[in-house]
């Protein structure tokens, strides 16, 4: 098809070409810049996300066992067992190994098919927030503000850290913020089946990381509740679907399993009592904000990983290099902001307000003051609503700043409050770059000053003023980000803790222990990094000897003497075990579970799988509670009807500490 100009013919550019420029380019009534720009975003959070990936291994190997073993068998893929012979399962429900198990089960198992989706779900969902982001304000504002957003989010220290590791909460994270945009979409649109696929997304991520999916609930209830078009009789109506939509996506996996008969399925590693809905509520919900006293939660201890819980626990030594950062600055201008949105133009930036400080909020809360086991980790779920804060109430209250003289302070102060708590926050590890606290300290007080003498002051010098205040706003960027920057480079320069990853100086990680060996997170004392199996360098998650507590020619001895044995022996917990799944590619059946302390061994089942010939070998010990989570019965059964296997039999020497036993000889 052709069309004429002055009677010369002129090819119409294809609609192809047209769709590709406008996806590169942006839409024709885009600004020049915004496009480009989110390209050059993302590009950056590929290279933080993916740079030297290789070197950081299996990660955490408690997952990434987990994935070679649904490699292996289906059934291992569907339950998220840890091994391939689905004896128990990992502790969380298994949205995320599924990922990572088709990844590995399309390019073959190995560094990068595991943590690669991992990378591009973090990549993803910056994207998403500058989208979510960029439709809440309209015009050059809502680019801008997307554009700031998706930088924070970039740069946030932890979530640099989480997106090279194998933890599930970089999918969680994803997930969520596909809820909030579906969620805000619905609120300005009124569609039901919008709010239906917010409430999907939900029900993804509790099958990702189980109630910790659900801190998001509240705001977007109340808010669709009160700020949705329509009715409150028809709000209610849409809200009943999407709870029914929210339950079915949440609980589906649930209660499969748990209808599932308990005797052709692995036990549910982290429950009580074999049962999804336990791990669901115990160990991954109620147990985590109660601590370890509360049934089904497991061992508790957060103090050890994240600080003690209280107001300040996101501030301490362990926790502010890696959220905190900007947490003054998105507080001081949602106010702002709030105060700015009452006119019906900007209903929607409101909603958008609304929404992200709501979820903040809440994690806030419950992040600051559970007792249970928190890692710094989990902190990455706050950054997404940290980002859009930022950009979208750093845009309006610089628009304000520029607009009317009332609101000149608000920017200033909340670059000063920002300004010092970088410098703080610097200052803890002056060893760690020693110049950028100074930097940043003098590019904000010049920045301040220039914004407060620009915004006070009118006349014959306003023009020339308002220019010093945009040259003013650019070099505050860079000091409020300079922080963030400098903590989530360090990923790219060491391998992270694949079970506890942080980023900056090595000051955080198990109780602010420093970690040995050049990894990010730390290390219990008197423990090392694992060596990885062949094909699959790097270090990572557990920690043991050679092969995760056993040595090298036990491991020898094993595979020669396993006969038709479905597990390769059987040892106390999934720290023991995951290394030796990954060296060998064979099942070693964690009895105890993560830690040894999983009820889910008993003298009647140990009978039974040796009287069957499916495990030949048990190793006792290696758990906090023992191998059968706290009694003495199981391995007084293997010392009285299993005979010990002398060192000398596998090369090794009393000295060793490791006791093997051979059953149903």
């Amino acid at each position: 098809m052709t069309v004429t100009e002055n009677r010369v013919p002129v090819e119409a550019p294809a609609a192809g070409a047209g769709r590709a420029r406008q996806t590169l380019l942006g839409a024709p009534g885009d600004p020049r810049w915004a496009r480009p720009a989110l390209w050059a975003v993302l590009a950056l959070a590929a290279v933080l996300h993916m740079w030297a990936l290789g070197r950081n291994g299996y990660a955490n190997s408690y997952y990434s066992a987990a994935v070679l073993s649904g490699t292996r068998s289906w059934k291992a893929f569907f339950f998220g067992a840890l091994d391939a012979g689905s004896y128990i399962t990992v502790d969380k429900p298994p949205l995320a190994l599924w990922v990572m198990g088709i990844s590995a089960r399309i390019f073959g198992f190995g560094t990068w098919s595991v943590l690669l989706p991992q990378a591009v779900a973090g990549v993803a969902a910056v994207g998403v927030t500058h989208s979510a982001v960029r439709r809440a304000l309209p015009g050059t504002p809502g680019h801008a503000a997307a554009l700031l957003a998706a930088l924070v989010l970039t740069l946030t220290p932890i979530t640099v850290a989480i997106d090279r590791d194998n933890n599930p909460d970089t999918v969680l994270v994803l997930l969520l913020v596909l809820a909030a945009w579906c969620c805000q979409e619905a609120i300005r649109t009124g569609r039901t089946r919008t709010l239906v696929l917010s409430a999907v997304f939900v029900g993804l991520a509790f099958n990702t990381k189980m109630l910790q999916a659900y801190l998001v609930l509240p705001a977007f209830t109340l808010l669709y509740l009160a700020m949705a078009p329509g009715t409150v009789v028809r709000r209610l109506g849409r809200l009943l679907a999407a709870g029914a939509a929210l339950v079915v996506s949440s609980a589906w996996w649930m209660v499969v399993v748990d209808l599932w008969p308990a005797a052709d399925r692995p036990y549910i590693g982290g429950s009580t009592d074999n049962s999804v809905r336990d791990l669901a509520v115990g160990y991954n919900g109620l147990g985590r904000v109660l601590g370890q006293n509360h049934a089904g939660s497991g061992f508790g201890g957060g103090a050890g990983f994240g600080g003690e819980s209280g107001a300040g626990r996101l501030f301490n030594d362990v926790m502010a290099g890696q959220i905190s950062w900007l947490l003054p600055f998105a507080a001081v201008v949602l106010v702002a902001g709030l105060a700015l949105t009452t006119r019906s133009s900007l209903r929607q930036t409101r909603v958008a307000l609304l929404l992200w400080g709501g979820w903040l909020a809440v994690h806030y809360v419950v992040f600051s003051f559970s007792s249970g086991t928190f890692h710094p980790y989990y902190s990455t779920a706050m950054a997404p609503a940290v980002a859009a804060l930022t950009g979208l109430g750093g845009v309006l209250t610089w628009y304000a700043h520029r607009t009317w003289r009332r609101w000149a302070w608000v920017l200033p102060t909340a670059l000063a409050v920002t300004g010092a708590w970088a410098f703080t926050v610097l200052r803890r590890t002056p060893d760690f770059v020693p110049w950028l606290a100074w930097a940043v300290a003098g590019v904000t007080v010049v920045a301040v000053t220039a914004l407060l003498v620009s915004g006070l002051v009118s006349g014959l010098f306003a023009r020339r003023l308002a220019v010093v205040a945009v040259v003013a706003v650019v070099a505050a960027l860079p000091a409020g980000l300079a922080g963030p920057a400098a903590y989530a480079l360090t990923p790219l320069g060491s391998a992270v803790n694949g079970t506890n990853p942080t980023a900056g100086p090595q000051t955080g990680g198990f109780g602010g222990l420093p970690g040995p060996g050049g990894t990010r997170g730390g290390l219990p004392s008197g423990e090392r990094p694992e060596g990885p199996p062949e094909g699959f360098p790097g270090r990572g998650g557990f920690r043991g000897g050679p092969e995760g507590g056993m040595s090298e020619q036990m491991v020898a001895y094993l595979r020669k003497n396993m006969g038709g044995a479905t597990w390769l022996a059987a040892v106390g917990s999934a720290q023991s075990a995951s290394s030796v799944i990954l060296s060998t590619g064979l099942p070693v059946m964690a009895m105890g579970g993560f830690t040894g302390s999983d009820p889910a061994m008993t003298v009647e089942r140990l009978e039974a799988l040796v009287a069957s010939g499916k495990l030949r070998h048990v190793i006792p010990g290696g758990g906090r509670g023992g191998p059968d989570g706290g009694g003495s019965e199981v391995t007084a059964w293997v010392s009285a009807n299993c005979a010990a296997v002398a060192p000398a039999e596998y090369g090794g020497s009393p000295e060793d500490g490791q006791s093997l036993y051979r059953c149903g000889d």
